[in-house]
């Protein structure tokens, strides 16, 4: 039996809306999930899962084994064998198969804000911690802060010491922040673009920026008969926005006796998907890489959900 991780850092290339399944009494009708202990936004497992599995089967043009049953089984099917399958006889499922891989929930790493030196990504002391990542000044010496003090990238000026985060203006410690630990196969265009824009504030005031700066829209439900808006079917729904860094982890559980059988990819055009098939990851990733193109959760029609890879996943065993 052998584990291998692969920790993906995400971004958001447009509002990604994962729904709680109703109406919510609120500030806004259609709320998004959220994190029991710390009310931040998160992307669940469950709907990563749900479109790599999908995705993964339309590369492979194996779109049946994308459902929920009437699987082919088969050991040598990249899909069943990475996301598990279903043998259904006369109506009846007679036998299941777990899948070989675990998709985690994605948690906020870097959360865009507006100031008035212009958009600034704001993190956390916590949220770096499960990244891997550390908060440090210049000579290398651990930061840390005090509630209502902020600490400021390079590439951040603050006027008079000061700087808004949304609503909220805080005051600067007077040190310079570099994040330490960020593996080499992050650091792409898109981190580099970002890196030295970058707020430390506490992890108290971290879910409160957050929550009080998520995208809202306002929608309404159309008559299909007149093709004109329903009287009073006006709602809001809320949405994680675009350039969002999210982290996420893929974990291979190979506990299954049969072989995995390396077939040559189907798909063309993708860097993440060049050479064969060598293992569930490799297929858990090949349609993660489709998020980029066809997106997460609801609302896609509208203009949500897409999130890309960057770069590479770091990869551990």
């Amino acid at each position: 039996m052998a584990y291998c991780k692969r920790t993906y850092l995400w971004m958001t290339l447009d509002p990604v809306h994962i729904g709680t399944g109703g109406y919510r009494l609120g500030r806004v009708d259609l709320s998004i999930t959220r994190e029991p202990g710390t009310n931040l936004p998160k992307i669940p497992g469950t709907s990563l899962s749900g479109a790599a599995r999908s995705y993964a089967a339309m590369r492979y043009e194996s779109l049946p084994c994308a459902g929920q049953g009437g699987h082919c089984t088969r050991p040598e099917c990249p899909v069943c064998y990475t996301f598990g399958s279903l043998e259904v006889r006369e109506g009846e499922v007679k036998r299941a198969y777990a899948g070989t891989v675990n998709l985690f929930d994605a948690h906020l790493l870097l959360f865009p804000v507006h100031s008035m030196v212009g958009p600034v990504w704001v993190t956390c002391p916590e949220r770096l911690r499960l990244a891997g990542l550390r908060a440090a000044n210049k000579q290398g010496e651990e930061i840390t802060l005090e509630q209502d003090k902020i600490a400021l990238g390079s590439g951040v000026e603050a006027p008079k010491g000061q700087l808004n985060l949304g609503w909220l203006l805080l005051e600067s410690n007077g040190k310079t922040l570099t994040l330490q630990g960020v593996p080499s196969e992050w650091q792409a265009e898109e981190w580099n673009a970002v890196k030295d824009r970058i707020v430390l504030v506490s992890d108290k005031l971290f879910g409160q920026i957050v929550n009080a700066n998520l995208e809202v829209r306002t929608s309404v439900s159309i008559n299909p008969e007149t093709g004109a808006a329903e009287e009073g079917a006006l709602f809001t729904h809320e949405a994680i926005p675009r350039s969002a860094f999210l982290v996420s982890d893929v974990v291979e559980d190979s506990f299954r006796k049969d072989p995995f059988h390396v077939v040559e990819k189907t798909a063309q055009g993708n860097d993440l998907a060049d050479g064969p098939w060598e293992c569930s990851l490799d297929v858990a990733q090949a349609g993660l890489a489709l998020i980029e193109w066809l997106g997460v959760g609801g609302m896609g029609t509208r203009g949500f959900g897409r999130m890309r890879i960057v770069r590479r996943p770091k990869e551990e065993e």
